[in-house]
């Protein structure tokens, strides 16, 4: 079946996560307010007696109707205040509740960010299945940062909540803030800046990455046991919660409770948490937003057959529909850019190692010498940031050439491909490498290089080496210098065709700013260092320590 992917671009781009508790006033309920025209402003009480307000839009006729509800931080009034704000979901024959978070627009409370999303969720769902209006039905629903209000509340296992619709949101809070355990400086320091967050609040944040009971209620990956129910993930490549669409479907459709095993949906396209730059422009790749397949609205779909019992086919569909990205220049479009169907993600690849040699080469044989190559890192000239998942600047496949050549920034690359080499699923960098102090950071990128130069990012990812064993407490140690250890770095998924007269090709470096904060490889945190030092980085490429990238190939089934 001939399908056609499209997006009406949502507001989805404001930032997802408030790296730190932030305060708010507490809401009045004025006599004089007046609801956006076509709602019913409604009060919802929580556990603890805050009460939280919502705007109520209701289809024609009688009820009782089956409802769904979204829950913003970014103010019920303003993202669904214009007429017909609920239109979308009434005319489908569902009572919608949009609510203002605890703390937030019209809801008493004190605002910290996601901390009270799982119970308030659960008591507002299970609220409206007590209403006159509701038939006990209840569904979620939410992008971005109402996505993350949706997965918590999911993990709170709700008796009355039957499904969920989720669009670019995280697996854990942690992705919001950190890669690898370094700190993302533009998108979550740059954005807590222009809420009026201090830069000591910011500093702590950028301490925060340890695993600690702060974390703990609120870890949409460890508490996604607890969920029961079909959610249908929507995502993007070049997104900042690319892992978290991906990852959350993993592990609901294979392992996770009966009622969410086995009922789950992914789709991903070639897009970010905004519009993309560079010169690539994947046809028909749908956006961030309403996703239609065939004119057809799936959001709308996947409800009416889990809260209305309506047999509307998709249920027996593919479970996972991925765009495969190709070359993809705006003035010369492959036909390999195209939407794909598989049973499962990732698609049952075989998974070959690419290996990094000292002469700059890319390939499937392993190095046999004992050769490595070191570099300079110097703290106060970082490798600039062009393009990757971003929120707040620049963001998608941008040419890296515009970082130049620098004795810092090694590139690797394969021969020119006779053949394309379709790539599906999980990336991993498992990458051997010293320093000549207590800390420092790895950044690793995946590149499609084209035949005129042009290299396109596809992903990119970072280390700190301090948590190289992980972020619980026993598991943090700094490196002994000079000392090579082996490093896993999670690149996150992707689908991408590498065509015949491309190459494919791995940038290494230590810095990669503003999208992270810089290491000043002293084994302080960046905030605290006064004097960073220079450090002497070592890639090993040796028979004993083969760095590689781990790329999931695919054959084309077609």
């Amino acid at each position: 079946m001939k399908r056609s992917f499209s997006a009406a671009l949502a507001a989805f781009s404001v930032f997802a996560f408030a790296p730190a508790v932030m305060a708010q006033a507490t809401a009045t309920q004025s006599e004089s307010y007046t609801a956006p025209e076509g709602a019913i402003e409604v009060f919802t009480p929580m556990r603890d007696e805050t009460v939280l307000a919502g705007n109520l839009y209701l289809p024609e006729g009688e009820g009782p109707w089956p409802c769904i509800v979204t829950r913003t931080p970014y103010l019920k009034d303003a993202r669904y205040g214009q007429p017909g704000a609920g239109d979308r979901y009434t005319d489908a024959g569902f009572a919608f509740l949009v609510q203002d978070v605890r703390g937030k627009g019209r809801s008493e409370g004190f605002y910290r960010a996601f901390i009270d999303d799982g119970p308030d969720g659960y008591d507002t769902i299970e609220w409206m299945a007590e209403q006159d209006w509701c038939n006990g039905r209840v569904g979620i629903t939410g992008g971005s940062a109402m996505g993350i209000t949706s997965n918590l509340a999911a993990t709170y296992d709700p008796p009355h909540l039957d499904a969920a619709y989720v669009i670019v949101a995280p697996s854990t809070r942690l992705t919001g803030s950190y890669i690898g355990g370094a700190f993302k400086e533009q998108d979550s320091g740059g954005w807590s800046r222009r809420q009026g967050i201090s830069e000591d609040v910011i500093a702590n944040t950028a301490r925060n990455y340890p695993d600690s009971a702060y974390w703990s209620n609120t870890e949409i990956g460890d508490n996604r046991r607890f969920i029961d129910i079909p959610m249908y993930n929507y995502g993007g490549w070049y997104d900042i919660f690319n892992e978290g669409n991906v990852r959350n479907f993993q592990y609901l459709q294979n392992e996770g409770r009966d009622g969410a095993r086995g009922n789950q949906r992914l789709t991903m396209g070639p897009f970010g948490h905004g519009p993309l730059s560079g010169d690539l422009d994947y046809p028909n790749g749908g956006g961030l937003g309403v996703l239609t397949i065939d004119g057809v609205d799936q959001e709308i779909r996947w409800f009416d057959y889990w809260l209305k019992d309506i047999d509307n086919g998709i249920m027996d569909e593919a479970p996972v529909q991925a765009y495969m990205m190709a070359s993809a220049r705006t003035d010369e479009l492959s036909d390999q850019n195209r939407w794909m169907s598989f049973g499962n993600w990732p698609p049952a690849p075989n998974y070959s190692e690419f290996y990094l040699h000292p002469n700059g080469s890319l390939s499937t044989r392993a190095p046999s010498g004992d050769e490595m190559v070191s570099y300079e890192f110097d703290p106060e000239n970082p490798v600039p940031t062009f393009g990757g998942a971003n929120l707040t600047f620049e963001r998608g496949p941008m040419d890296q050439r515009q970082i130049g050549e620098r004795g810092d920034y090694l590139r690797f690359e394969t021969d020119v491909l006779t053949e394309d080499v379709m790539v599906a699923g999980p990336v991993t960098m498992q990458l051997y490498a010293a320093t000549d102090g207590p800390d420092t950071d790895f950044m690793v990128k995946l590149i499609d290089v084209y035949p005129d130069g042009y290299e396109a990012i596809i992903l990119d990812s970072a280390i700190r080496a301090r948590y190289r064993n992980g972020r619980e407490p026993d598991q943090i140690e700094m490196m002994t210098p000079n000392a090579p250890v082996e490093l896993t770095i999670d690149l996150w998924d992707t689908a991408i065709t590498f065509e015949e007269g491309h190459r494919i090709a791995v940038h290494v470096t230590s810095s990669n700013y503003p999208r992270f904060d810089v290491n000043p490889n002293t084994g302080e945190h960046p905030s605290d260092a006064e004097t960073p030092r220079v450090a002497e980085n070592t890639i090993y490429m040796t028979e004993d320590r083969p760095s590689a990238i781990i790329l999931p190939i695919i054959y084309d089934p077609n």
